[in-house]
């Protein structure tokens, strides 16, 4: 037997290996775009959205009895078992190419052509009984599938993403529960301010968390919003005029998700600015994680000529020169994520400003830059979580040592001693490394009583009647 098969396409004959899915349009874009290595099998995602859009218009077509229920059933049958995790290898196109998209469009039209005709008892490039234009890929354009395919996958894969963040800000708000009680110093520019407790330090991270969760999901929302049914432009050439709707639902019911029809699909086909503002949150998401990234990496310093006033879960050994050393890896790791994801959100950028007319050429790098954030974020939430934050611990010693001989302290008494006295009290706590309620005592400017009432924790750390 032979291992290869001959195929046609408009540049004439090709031998396409006997056993491939693919075809002679995707030997093509193998041969035109050896540039990452990275297929776009390797984007689960994006390969189950491709297959569903395939699977909503044959299903469309058998409906308005413009595809015979023979080869409709057969395509289905296919789509449901490369939405099912099947045959991904077989999708190998690499993720930046020209054309717009076609390369992976036509991938995708031979690889369910190919196994539809299987499971027909037919031989793969047969043709002449189900074609991956003719049949596949009818009523469609890579310039409605590709953008409909990237919206549907883009929406897996933030569901993957929140719920990735939501286990980091649970593990937080845990942390804040568990070191409530527990005073330190806060600090503004890096020098020391007025106290707080750690439990309020955590706290914060987890709020951040849960904002970006809220702008993600109202940034999806416009992501839903599809041109499916748009062809070439968007004009709907070559489709039937009942096409567009009932495609539309029958994705809408294979993926589980809202979709819509946008309003206009001739905008809808030329415009990325949505992919631009899910970008912009990502980056955002990723700004506010290398901020707190950041703060642990600070906090953990030493631990002998740092702050220390928390320990970072060891995770491997921090030098080949340097015995007993410890890094703060995972943190760095994630601010890395958050570094790339500002990259990505600057070449989204670019592309969505680089669209010509009626088209967008180059939503593959939109699709590969926005996929990379989506997939490196998640991974970076849950490695934060589960390799940092879940086993951080407090100095507690340190921290209310730190408290009780701070200078910031003096500030809670601006109310009862006036900003001079209470500037002399700091200046020389600082200058003897007394504790500020020793010298206010001292000085005789309030009882040990009253003290004691106005350096509650409860009161250095929240708002209270003043008279």
């Amino acid at each position: 037997m032979s291992n290869t098969r001959m195929e046609h396409d408009l540049l004439g004959d090709a031998p396409v290996p006997a056993n491939a899915y693919w075809g002679v349009h995707t030997l093509r874009a193998i041969e035109n775009y050896p540039i990452t290595g990275k297929p776009i099998g390797s984007y689960a995602d994006l390969v189950r959205a491709l297959a569903l859009v395939k699977q909503a218009a044959a299903l469309a077509h058998k409906e308005l009895g413009q595809l015979d229920a023979t080869r409709a059933d057969a395509i289905i049958a296919a789509c449901q078992e490369i939405a099912g995790g099947k045959l991904h290898e077989q999708f190998v196109v690499d993720v930046i190419q020209g054309g717009a998209g076609t390369s992976t469009n036509m991938n995708a039209n031979e690889v369910v052509a190919n196994r539809a005709l299987e499971l027909l008892g037919r031989q793969k490039g047969d043709y002449a009984h189900l074609h991956p234009i003719n049949h596949v890929n009818m009523s469609q354009s890579t310039n409605d599938v590709y953008p409909t395919a990237l919206r549907v996958a883009t929406c897996f894969s933030i569901r993957n993403l929140l719920t990735a963040m939501a286990g980091l800000r649970q593990a937080f708000e845990q942390k804040a529960e568990e070191f409530k009680d527990i005073m330190k110093i806060g600090r503004t520019q890096l020098q020391d301010a007025v106290p707080m407790t750690l439990g309020q330090e955590f706290s914060t991270y987890a709020v951040m968390l849960g904002e970006d969760e809220a702008r993600l999901t109202e940034a999806i929302a416009l992501i839903r919003e599809i041109n499916l049914g748009a062809t070439a432009i968007g004009t709907g050439i070559n489709t039937d005029i009942r096409y567009a709707k009932l495609a539309i639902r029958h994705l809408s019911e294979l993926s589980g998700l809202p979709l819509e029809a946008a309003p206009n699909l001739i905008e809808a086909t030329q415009d990325c600015g949505a992919f631009v503002q899910l970008s912009g949150v990502l980056k955002r998401v990723a700004c506010k994680l290398s901020k707190t990234c950041n703060d642990l990496r600070l906090l953990s310093s030493g631990p002998q000529a740092g702050l220390n006033e928390i320990r970072l879960p060891p995770r491997a050994a921090g030098s080949s020169i340097m015995p007993g050393k410890v890094n703060p890896v995972i943190p760095e790791v994630v601010n890395q994520i958050a570094f790339e994801v500002i990259g990505n959100d600057v070449t989204i950028t670019m592309a969505a400003e680089g669209g010509q007319l009626q088209l967008n050429a180059f939503e593959p790098i939109i699709a590969h830059s926005l996929f990379k954030s989506v997939e490196h974020l998640a991974a970076g939430c849950r490695t934060l979580t589960a390799h940092c934050v879940v086993g951080i611990t407090a100095n507690r010693e340190l921290l209310a040592e730190r408290v009780r001989t701070s200078a910031g302290l003096a500030t809670a008494l601006n109310p009862f001693l006036g900003y001079e006295n209470a500037t002399r009290v700091a200046q020389e706590a600082l200058r003897t490394g007394r504790g500020v309620a020793e010298l206010v005592e001292e000085m005789g400017l309030m009882t040990q009583a009253e003290l004691a009432e106005v350096l509650r924790p409860e009161v250095l750390t929240a708002p209270r009647k003043l008279a």
